[in-house]
């Protein structure tokens, strides 16, 4: 246990902020499986700003690293553009 009063609201705050990544990152993903499951070009472009921004919010956080929201957003831009 912690020996510090310090240490036990890094404790806290850690859990917090590991609740609210863990949020983030699981509705990016659903949006990503949402926007690789559409059939319509319009729909799938209309979604596409928003989950690019997720992707950079959470590359920005630290919460996945930047390559891999670069090759997401790269492989869903594929995805658009043959539909």
């Amino acid at each position: 246990m912690a020996n510090h009063k310090s240490a036990l609201k890094r404790i806290r705050s850690n859990e917090a902020k590991r609740l609210v990544n863990k949020y983030q990152h699981k509705t990016t993903r659903n949006a990503i499986k949402k926007l690789r499951e559409l059939t319509d070009k319009k729909e799938a472009e209309a979604l596409f700003p928003s989950v690019v921004s997720m992707l950079d919010r959470l590359a920005k956080k630290n919460v996945i690293h930047f390559n891999k929201a670069a090759n997401l957003k790269s492989g869903l831009s594929k995805h658009i553009a043959a539909l």
